[in-house]
Formats: C-alpha cells, structure tokens, sequence
C-alpha cells in the first residue's frame, strides 16, 4: 500500500491522520475510518473503503495507493467530492490520476 505525499483528509480527522495511518499500516482497529483510493475496476474513478476490511490478510492491497482518509461515509463522499471538483476545475476533466500525478511533480 503506497499513501499519496498530500493526502486528502476528511475535517474531523484533520490532525490525526498520522496516527490513523500507522493504525491501518500495523493492522489496529480502525472505528468508522474509510480510505480512499484510486479505483480496482478502470470504470471508476476512486474507491472508498472501510479500513477495517484492510486488516483481512487476504485482502488485495498490495498495489493499492490511497489518497484520503475520513471518518465515516458521509464525510468520505465529500473527501471524493473535493477531489473530483478540484480535478476537474484545475483541469477541465475528471482524469484524478493524472491530475494528482501531475500536482505531486510540481510540488516537488
């Protein structure tokens, strides 16, 4: 599991991130957290999962990059709702992949 360098993280959880996201990398519960990562199936653009389905060993995340956080559904929908609406004023299109590709290059 790769994590995006500027993660999108929902209001609630703002100055936790950190500490969620070595919860979820030692496999430690994980209450009402959803990641948000770049879509398993081409027909989608971003994936939302409750993290607690990350501690399952047998779950595919080996090429998985995550790019938010949230607590809770609702605030995952408007985690995604930001990055498609920043994707697309940005770039006129909804390709979130590039777009977030290509802001990581320019910040460096």
């Amino acid at each position: 599991m790769k994590w995006y360098s500027k993660l999108y993280v929902g209001d609630s959880i703002a100055g936790k991130a950190g500490k969620i996201k070595w919860k979820i990398r030692h496999r430690a519960g994980t209450i009402d957290i959803y990641v948000i990562s770049f879509a398993s199936n081409p027909e989608n653009l971003l994936d939302i999962i409750p993290a607690n389905e990350l501690m399952q060993r047998g779950y595919p995340k080996k090429h998985m990059k995550v790019i938010g956080l949230a607590k809770g559904y609702e605030e995952a929908l408007q985690v995604v709702t930001t990055i498609i609406e920043e994707t697309y004023q940005n770039t006129g299109d909804v390709d979130v992949w590039n777009y977030l590709k290509e802001k990581r290059r320019n910040s460096l």
